[in-house]
């Protein structure tokens, strides 16, 4: 088992925008004045294409899908939350909370990956809870640590427990639950995917803690972190305003991990934080402020990671 891949799928925008229907509780999303929606688009593809190319750069092999014109998918761009894919070959397919989010999901892209070599074996559909109201938005909601098989999950809107608990079942995680808040307006609202506050390397995690307001749930997620050899960086609720929790390691060229953030979270973390993660991985950033600002997500959403088996 591996923490970390070297192939990443990514969704190239068409029609990038705030998407309104995830704004009621992504607190992230921020509408910019004057600017025009095809100037938003623009940026958003010019950061996109940007990043792509830097990740390229370190030898991450990264297969770029075009989103489609035929629908309105303006979060297409953060494919993560509803696909994921595992070493044995399996495949999660997501509830999401927003209908447009919904036509995300393509089989075309798993027919390019299948086309590129890599072997499906099973399709684990979940979208018939959508039927119920009920969502689990992949490894935005879900963080796996793959090795150790503990799944992390901060209950949300967007991340229903029964059904994460139904998801480690089906692909073998201990479940490891619990609720982070943000402070909106003076109230304590829930964090809407567990990856804007968490991370989690091959030696390391990033967390914010004090978003874990029940102080038993704090105790036993860093119990769960400091079992698996896990060095705990702790973050401030002002550096996930920044995305410094959506932040993803990968492999690149001899197999030399790399940790991905935007460039507003690599500027939100101190020069002890940048000490300490460097001693377990070298660091990218690339500058992503249209896509977050629209978007409400980061560098870790854009990337769904491949961990499927070659033929």
């Amino acid at each position: 088992m591996q923490q970390t891949t070297n192939t990443i799928l990514m969704v190239r925008p068409i029609n990038f925008r705030m998407n309104e229907q995830t704004a009621v509780n992504n607190y992230y999303q921020k509408v910019i004045d004057n600017l025009l929606p095809e100037t938003v688009n623009v940026k958003a593809q010019q950061e996109f294409d940007a990043y792509v190319e830097k990740l390229r750069a370190i030898g991450v092999n990264v297969v770029v899908v075009n989103d489609t014109d035929d629908t309105d998918t303006p979060d297409s761009i953060f494919p993560n939350n509803w696909i994921s894919f595992h070493e044995n070959g399996n495949v999660g397919i997501y509830p999401m909370f927003a209908e447009n989010r919904r036509l995300e999901r393509r089989e075309d892209i798993l027919d390019n990956l299948e086309e590129k070599g890599f072997l499906i074996n099973d399709i684990v559909d979940y979208t018939s809870a959508e039927e119920e109201k009920v969502f689990l938005e992949g490894t935005g909601s879900v963080i796996l640590d793959r090795v150790n098989r503990k799944a992390y999950c901060a209950l949300s809107p967007r991340a229903d427990e029964d059904l994460f608990i139904e998801f480690c079942e089906d692909f073998e995680y201990t479940p490891v639950v619990f609720t982070s808040n943000q402070t909106v307006n003076g109230e304590r609202k829930a964090i809407y995917h567990t990856n804007v506050m968490m991370c989690l390397g091959e030696t390391f995690a990033v967390i914010c803690l004090s978003s874990i307001d029940d102080k038993k749930e704090r105790k036993n997620v860093i119990a769960n972190l400091k079992e698996t050899n896990k060095e705990v960086i702790d973050i401030t609720e002002a550096q996930v305003n920044n995305f410094a929790g959506n932040m993803l390691q990968v492999k690149g060229a001899n197999d030399e991990g790399y940790l991905i953030m935007s460039q507003a979270a690599y500027d939100s973390l101190t020069a002890s934080q940048i000490e300490r993660l460097e001693k377990h991985t070298k660091i990218l950033s690339s500058s992503l402020n249209t896509i977050e600002a629209c978007g409400g997500g980061s560098a870790r959403c854009m990337m769904a990671e491949v961990f499927l088996p070659k033929a």
